[in-house]
């Protein structure tokens, strides 16, 4: 059975801002062929995202633009099964495509995240990072680089087929079902617990700046998907939603406090995700969760 698994990696909060892809092709659970590639995202770096991946607008000034690599993609990838963990590179393809005014791949995405969820019990609630899960089953890759995610990713799909004994097509209609039977109800609160069976649960969110939604109704969507929602960044918050900043409250700065904050942990070794409203609306519609 053939599959691809697809990372990528990006340049700033934009999930369109693709600067680094890289794919991994599948064989009876062997990796058959690899490709990898520099983007030029045509926009600006944030120090942040360099400082995860350590990609720099220099590296990518000759590198090919998105549109330049859609071809290929669009040849290679169509009607097969893509690995990818978690939602965000999904979105990162599917946005970058709308960016460039470009059809959609037509792809049979399939989340490994949700593929771990369903295989291992401790970490059907807990734990399913790519660099934990991979540590776990002792598949040894550098993190952040776009290729060698891929491999990863292909990787742990490859061990939970060979214990469930499954195929990557089973594994599509396996992972529309729920986890467990466990009902889940929704707050009138911004802050609230995630739903358990949420492709993001685990994930703890906070929202900054105005919000074209209101908030109550984007801290369900959140918890829909499974993110814990609080109000203020701590420790452990793991994914900041930006919004419009209003510059009469930001006293001078050009990012809120909350962002702040956040990159000031990022710095210091924390893994959070920092992804606009935008791309957090289509990451709930691609769960089924709508705004109203």
């Amino acid at each position: 059975m053939k599959y691809f698994a697809l990372d990528v990696e990006t340049a700033n909060t934009y999930y369109s801002s693709i600067c680094q892809i890289g794919i991994a092709e599948f064989e009876d659970g062997e990796i058959i062929n690899r490709w990898s590639t520099l983007i030029n995202p045509e926009c600006y770096f944030d120090p942040i995202n360099v400082s995860i991946h350590n990609i720099t607008e220099e590296d990518v000034k000759d590198a090919p633009t998105f549109t330049k690599i859609y071809n290929y993609l669009s040849e290679r990838l169509n009607n097969h099964i893509i690995i990818h963990h978690m939602p965000f590179d999904k979105i990162a393809i599917n946005q970058a495509c709308e960016e460039y005014q470009l059809p959609l791949i037509n792809i049979k995405w399939l989340d490994s995240a949700k593929i771990v969820r369903r295989t291992w019990e401790q970490f059907a609630y807990k734990g399913f990072g790519l660099k934990n899960v991979a540590n776990f089953l002792e598949i040894d890759f550098k993190h952040h680089d776009a290729l060698q995610d891929a491999i990863a990713a292909g990787s742990i799909v490859a061990h939970a087929c060979s214990k469930k004994n499954m195929t990557p097509e089973d594994w599509i209609i396996q992972t529309q079902k729920p986890i467990s039977s466990q009902s889940i109800s929704y707050s009138s609160s911004i802050k609230q617990e995630g739903n358990p069976e949420g492709a993001l649960y685990g994930e703890n969110l906070v929202f900054t700046g105005t919000l074209s939604l209101p908030r109550k109704e984007a801290s369900n969507l959140a918890a829909g998907i499974g993110c814990n929602v609080s109000n203020n960044v701590t420790s452990k918050t793991s994914m900041l939603v930006v919004g419009i900043q209003d510059s009469f409250k930001l006293a001078g700065y050009t990012k809120s406090s909350k962002q702040r904050k956040v990159e000031a942990l990022i710095e210091k070794g924390n893994q959070i995700k920092i992804l606009t409203e935008k791309d957090f609306i289509k990451m709930c519609e691609d769960e089924g969760f709508n705004a109203n």
